[in-house]
């Protein structure tokens, strides 16, 4: 080895290399000849002795792959479903009613075009944006009395419809249409073809609806997240810093930006006094259970994800931080996650406002969130 043990160029191109390989290993795979040639230069430049560059790469890739114990890398992978179930199949989409939303926000042309062209036979209607979309649709589905539903559109799209089929007892087709389209990724939905043949074949696999009861009142379905607290505001946050800096900084950011302004509140968690920051009920099995929740495991799994923030621990906004920054949140009383069937949530003192699926839907001081029946959802196989 040389005085210039071991090579930082070959530790930086190293690490690089391998921290986009655990985002995408074909990105990173077309990346490691440019991480090999600079290896090769410092060599062949006469810089660095072989062994300088060999260490090099070593430490560099060793460095990025210990990153992966507080930013988890995110799974492509569907999330598990409860298994495949019997719906009827619906030859060139016959008796198939599709919700389309033009609002969504993405190119909803092109998807309703090839809803079109795949099931000639299927309904498209589109509500009017200024109207309430249950409404619209219940009274759709007494007239024209489909076999099935299905909706082009967002994740707000996507749990109207899903309400509406489980209450009917209808099997669910979904095309993805929405600048948000978490529920369609974590089934494994991207493609129309693939989802217009199970539905001329009668493929499909039974998901989870979840339900919120609240005040003993009303009862919104969500098929993502149900959150209050600060938690609404640090996805926001998030999402409009992570194109700039990165989806792991921005959470990052955007959780220290809440905690800093977030007052605790007092609330009572299956009969258990608690005071917190904020709370988050997922629709299914969220990963990893030790961090913030970034993918979904399971979707079929009829359990709710259930993650809290107390605040009682000294300083605990701080010691919350610090635990993310370090990769022990799992280990740390300032984190706590929980997998249930149910959960009832009772705030003590003002309303609070509850955000399902992105939006804030209702306001009130009790929840009582349970893992719906679930649906059946048109899928490939």
């Amino acid at each position: 080895m040389s005085s210039s043990f071991p090579s930082g160029h070959s530790a930086s191109a190293a690490a690089f290399v391998t921290g986009v390989a655990l985002e995408s290993p074909a990105a990173g795979a077309v990346l490691a000849p440019v991480a090999a040639a600079v290896c090769y230069s410092r060599v062949h430049t006469g810089v660095h002795w072989p062994s300088d560059v060999v260490a090099g790469a070593a430490l560099g890739a060793t460095l990025a792959l210990s990153t992966r114990r507080w930013w988890a890398v995110r799974t492509e992978e569907p999330a598990d479903v409860r298994g495949e179930c019997d719906a009827p199949a619906l030859p060139r989409g016959g008796g198939l009613l599709v919700l389309t939303n033009s609002g969504a926000g993405t190119d909803d042309d092109g998807i309703t075009n090839d809803i079109r062209r795949y099931l000639p036979d299927a309904e498209l209607f589109e509500p009017d944006l200024d109207l309430d979309f249950g409404e619209q649709l219940e009274r759709r589905i007494a007239a024209a009395q489909p076999r099935a539903l299905g909706v082009c559109g967002g994740d707000g799209s996507i749990v109207a419809v899903a309400d509406s089929a489980v209450r009917h007892g209808l099997p669910l087709a979904v095309f993805p249409g929405g600048t948000l389209n978490h529920f369609a990724r974590d089934a494994g939905i991207v493609d129309v073809k693939a989802t217009a043949s199970a539905i001329e074949n009668g493929r499909a696999a039974m998901v989870d609806v979840a339900t919120v009861r609240v005040d003993d009142a009303r009862t919104v379905s969500f098929v993502n997240t149900s959150t209050f607290g600060g938690y609404p505001d640090s996805v926001r946050i998030r999402e409009k810093l992570q194109g700039r800096i990165g989806k792991w900084p921005a959470a990052a950011v955007a959780m220290a930006r809440v905690l800093a302004a977030a007052e605790p509140l007092d609330v009572t968690i299956d009969g258990r006094r608690k005071a917190v920051w904020m709370l988050f009920v997922g629709n299914g099995r969220y990963s990893p259970s030790d961090q913030v929740p970034m993918s979904r495991d399971s979707i079929g799994s009829g359990t709710l994800d259930v993650r809290y923030l107390p605040s009682k621990p000294f300083l605990s906004r701080t010691r919350l931080l610090l635990a993310a920054a370090t990769g022990t949140l799992g280990s740390s009383t300032t984190y706590v996650c929980e997998r249930v069937r149910s959960v009832t949530v009772s705030v003590v003192g003002p309303e609070v406002a509850l955000a399902t699926d992105g939006e804030v839907t209702a306001d009130g001081r009790v929840f009582e969130f349970a893992s719906g029946t679930g649906v059946a959802l048109y899928r490939d196989r």
